[in-house]
């Protein structure tokens, strides 16, 4: 193959050493190379040992002769560079001629681009990671095999969440990072939209983690849950938009949507808000805020939750001015931390009621899949595989779909998902007639 890579990979961040692995049994597999590439060098080395296939390069990816070269000298990309990056390499990927795979949202930026992608006879392949990922193809799997048996899907909710392992699950937050510690402080911002019971509700900021409902999984228990973003438009996409109920929810502990909830009321994930944080210690940058909004956390379970994060800690920021935000995150990744040898843990549940002759039946799919230690977390495995096989099946010429797409094909999901089970990432399904009601 001379000096081409087969495969580019942009981004070796936490949520790439899975997919740095498999890239590299992969390309040892076929004869194959690849190219990591991030600003930092050394973190990509430290993930790639000796491989005699994969290679290690640094750059900005603002330059963009260094960009176009890199992937001039591929067959398919993989960006894992945080979304908003994503627009520079799909610029380079169009006008050079590469396909092009992320795990991120399909944004506006990357739609324009539609009518190029397919003139081009390139496959844009957007949302293929876990959540969004491995919930629409494992969702529409199930949908498409009902629909072919001549059964009407009447509910329809999906759950998924990053977890931290029971083993490892010891703050009064449940919760530890896996994943950018920016899209936790980010999420739910946007408020949410979805289907219950044929009433459309659209639920503002404030309202998204108040009174979580909760759902109990097989082999894990009862968990919170808090709708993401806008459920409605993937309705449209699955082919579900007529339907009585639809939804897409994160998971979580319940005690940290109680918490969390708290946090949005005093204001404390604000952008826009700065402050003077040389005199200023965490503790008294929380209590002054909890005072303004004269917020109640006496409860003793937010107590704790407080305490941990240092409520009545006199340890200075002294980062001169920042906002609210800024330095909640700052507070968070300190004390949210995956230790060593901590594990994480996914959890994805969908459950579907449908008609079929007449009979009332439901069907739960629960996902669990534990990470290995801190390095090679669920996170990781379920991001990053599903952009691996892609890649993997792009090359093969087994993956001919062109233009920009989300998994919801299944020339894309079923391949896809039978890579996965090889890799010990596979769903259990209970299916049964429901009770009349």
């Amino acid at each position: 193959m001379g000096n081409t890579d087969q495969i580019l990979l942009f981004g070796a961040g936490k949520s790439a050493s899975v997919l740095i692995h498999y890239l590299n049994k992969i390309c040892a597999q076929n004869q194959w190379y690849c190219t990591i590439v991030d600003l930092d060098e050394r973190l990509v080395l430290s993930k790639i040992g000796d491989s005699a296939y994969l290679k290690a390069k640094s750059i900005s990816i603002e330059d963009e002769f260094e960009r176009n070269s890199l992937i001039t000298n591929t067959k398919v990309v993989i960006s894992l560079l945080p979304p908003h990056l994503h627009i520079l390499v799909a610029k380079s990927c169009l006008s050079i001629g590469r396909h092009l795979l992320t795990a991120s949202y399909v944004d506006d930026s990357i739609k324009s681009m539609e009518k190029e992608i397919a003139a081009k006879g390139l496959l844009f392949l957007g949302e293929m990671g876990l959540d969004p990922g491995i919930d629409h193809m494992s969702a529409m799997q199930i949908i498409n095999g009902i629909k072919r048996e001549g059964g009407v899907i009447n509910s329809f909710k999906s759950h998924c969440g990053g977890l931290i392992a029971p083993e490892s699950n010891n703050n009064p937050w449940q919760y530890k990072f896996t994943w950018n510690p920016r899209n936790i402080i980010t999420a739910g911002k946007a408020g949410a939209i979805y289907k219950k019971d044929h009433t459309v509700i659209n639920k503002h900021y404030t309202e998204i983690f108040k009174d979580c409902e909760t759902v109990d999984i097989p082999e894990v228990g009862k968990l919170a849950y808090y709708p993401n973003r806008d459920s409605n438009s993937y309705a449209i996409l699955y082919g579900l938009e007529n339907i009585a109920t639809f939804f897409r929810t994160t998971l979580r502990y319940p005690n940290f949507c109680l918490g969390w909830q708290k946090i949005i009321e005093a204001n404390l994930t604000a952008d826009d808000q700065y402050i003077d944080t040389d005199d200023l210690s965490f503790g008294r940058f929380l209590r002054d805020q909890f005072a303004a909004k004269k917020i109640d956390i006496s409860s003793p379970i937010i107590e704790q939750q407080f305490e941990f994060l240092g409520l009545y800690s006199n340890r200075s920021i002294h980062e001169g001015k920042r906002s609210y935000a800024a330095i909640l995150q700052e507070l968070l990744e300190e004390k949210w931390k995956l230790e060593q040898g901590d594990k994480d843990m996914i959890v994805m549940f969908h459950e579907i009621d449908y008609t079929l002759k007449n009979i009332n039946y439901e069907v739960k799919s629960s996902l669990i899949v534990k990470g290995d230690d801190d390095i090679n977390t669920a996170m990781a495995k379920t991001v990053g595989l599903p952009l691996g096989i892609a890649a993997k099946l792009i090359v093969e010429n087994k993956m001919m779909e062109r233009g920009l797409h989300i998994p919801i094909l299944a020339s894309i999901y079923e391949p896809v998902l039978l890579e996965l089970e090889k890799e010990g990432i596979r769903f259990d399904e209970i299916r049964k007639m429901r009770d009349e009601r």
